[in-house]
């Protein structure tokens, strides 16, 4: 086995996840706005509603149109969610309590950083090996990877709404790959997705790592 170069790295699932559930925090910050559900129906609502979304990608688009689309995305699905679970009528102002939300992710506070990924990365720089990150996550990943102190880890981050191409597309590969100078067969690619990260990294010619944090 050849000695990696380049790894990328996952960003959600991967070096960090949601504290608790979505559905905790997303009814957290709801009884705030005097909206009360089930953390396990919320939980069940959203993962429907964020399955059934479209990619989280804006080709054609300039950077700097990017975070409204961005908002605009993560707000249709917060909406279907409670759509869904029959409360969005009781928000007396819907649009306040989404932007809450939407910035609340920006934070470290609805994170967790799992145990392993220091040492990881501490070791992994030790050894001189570059990292990146490669996600379809938003531009808020820059805030939360600031915010978890990750930052200095990684000489690029690739995020499926900046290139216009989401995992498992292998465009956004390619984008990642172009920002180094290190030949194909000495990258790696790690991540908690079996379809968009082993798969899809195996298919745009990487060595694939799947962490299966079940």
């Amino acid at each position: 086995m050849n000695r990696p170069q380049l790894i990328f790295f996952d960003a959600v699932g991967t070096l960090f996840g949601v504290r608790g559930s979505v559905g905790e925090v997303y009814g957290e910050i709801a009884r705030r706005h005097g909206v009360y559900v089930s953390i396990a129906a919320l939980n069940k609502a959203f993962y429907q509603c964020f399955k059934a979304a479209s990619s989280p990608a804006f080709p054609g688009h300039s950077l700097s149109e990017i975070p409204n689309l961005e908002f605009h995305w993560w707000n249709a699905i917060v909406e279907q969610t409670f759509a869904q679970l029959g409360v969005l009528h009781e928000f007396s102002d819907f649009s306040a309590f989404f932007a809450e939300l939407y910035n609340h992710f920006a934070t470290a506070e609805p994170w967790v950083l799992y145990a392993d990924v220091l040492p990881t990365l501490k070791g992994l720089r030790d050894r001189h090996i570059t990292m990146g990150i490669l996600s379809n996550f938003d531009s808020r990943l820059y805030a939360v990877l600031k915010a978890l102190d990750l930052t200095d880890f990684f000489s690029s981050v690739t995020l499926s709404t900046e290139v216009g191409a989401a995992k498992p597309n292998p465009q956004i590969f390619a984008h990642a790959i172009a920002k180094h100078n290190h030949p194909i067969e000495q990258i790696w690619h790690v991540g908690d997705s079996f379809e968009e990260d082993f798969e899809a990294a195996q298919t745009a010619g990487l060595r694939a790592i799947w962490l299966d944090r079940r």
